[in-house]
């Protein structure tokens, strides 16, 4: 008796799925139904005898260790695969017909939008090319006054069936009506608009309320606003994919905004109060006498509107101190003087400082 193994051609080693995909593969070939060839149905039988062994995980373990099996150990569990393979499920052939109405497919488009449009939502308009309902059928796939018409070779069941030599002798088996497709209805006089699909291509314009606090990356989904199924079938859905646009002075840092302030040495040195335009108004902040590079000034409630929850992030601004490059000899002196009258000490190492390197690194992180 020819190894179980090399009969299904798999290794010993082989998973139970393994086993099972090359036994549906090797079965379509091989039954009767399709396959003429004289030595087919030993082929087939020899087959079945395999995987009813290979696929019992007790038969399987006997025949390792060197046990024979006959047809009667595992019942005619191949059976039931290769009568779901060929005939959908058994060989009764009572499922009902399919159904000409299918649901659309979904649709993904991607929507750009403003920085300044995530602090509160925006609405927006997105035009899709999609799938909608034939406006000359209404979806019935039928031309005006007529309607669809009962197979007349399979009488309406959708299935043909016909008697198949097998083990069990003959055999009732069912396949889907080539006439029909499985609908068990024809389209006598299709739609010339839709070529008797109840639908066709065209160019949808769909408003768009787009949240607050959104971010690049997020999906939102709006049900029902994808293409339009056959036959009227119902909508799938539609996904936006956002892309937030880069800004030339703001960034974001989850719902925080950030920004940097330049200011002049004298006026870090003196202090000073800034107002400038943010994404939703004007900000006046205060400069404080002494301020360094690097700090830090926030402004409470002025970033991004949280996309769950009440509330906003901060707008955060980093100062940048400037030092003047070019001094003319009289500013010169009054800098020597300032210098004179500080008591300056001269450069010199001191202990690392990690608060300024933390600002700094979280100033720029997401930038």
């Amino acid at each position: 008796m020819a190894d179980h193994y090399e009969v299904l051609g798999v290794e010993r080693s082989a998973t139970p799925e393994e086993i099972k995909k090359a036994y549906r593969r090797l079965a379509r070939e091989l039954h009767p139904d399709v396959n003429s060839a004289p030595d087919a149905s030993e082929r087939f039988k020899e087959v079945t005898h395999a995987y009813d062994v290979l696929s019992d995980p007790q038969q399987r373990q006997s025949y390792d260790m060197g046990g024979q099996q006959g047809f009667g150990g595992g019942g005619f569990g191949g059976f039931g695969d290769i009568f779901e393979t060929f005939f959908g499920g058994g060989g009764g052939g009572t499922r009902p017909p399919r159904s000409r109405t299918e649901r659309g497919q979904d649709a993904l488009i991607r929507v750009e939008i403003e920085l300044a449009d995530v602090i509160f939502g925006t609405q927006h308009e997105v035009e899709v090319d999609t799938a909608v309902t034939c406006k000359t059928c209404g979806g019935s796939c039928c031309a005006p006054g007529t309607d669809l018409a009962t197979c007349d070779i399979c009488g309406g069941s959708g299935l043909i069936q016909r008697s198949v030599r097998s083990l069990l002798g003959n055999v009732m088996t069912s396949s889907p009506c080539g006439t029909c497709r499985g609908y068990g209805t024809v389209i006598p006089n299709p739609c010339p608009t839709c070529s008797g699909q109840g639908r066709v291509r065209a160019r949808r314009r769909i408003p768009v309320d787009i949240p607050a606090g959104v971010d690049t990356g997020l999906r939102l989904q709006m049900p029902g606003q994808g293409e339009v199924g056959a036959a009227g079938g119902p909508n799938g859905d539609l996904y936006l994919e956002i892309k937030v646009r880069h800004h030339d002075v703001f960034s974001r840092n989850g719902d925080d905004l950030l920004a940097t302030l330049e200011v002049q040495m004298t006026d870090a040195i003196l202090g000073t109060t800034a107002v400038f335009e943010s994404l939703d108004g004007p900000v006046e902040v205060e400069v404080k006498p002494g301020t360094q590079s690097a700090e830090v000034i926030t402004v409470k409630e002025r970033g991004i509107t949280h996309l769950r929850g009440a509330g906003r992030g901060d707008l955060k601004i980093g100062v940048q101190v400037l030092t003047p490059t070019k001094l003319n000899s009289k500013s010169r002196e009054l800098v020597q003087e300032l210098a004179r009258s500080q008591h300056s000490v001269p450069p010199h190492l001191s202990h690392f400082q990690q608060g300024l390197f933390q600002k700094l690194r979280d100033r720029f992180l997401n930038l």
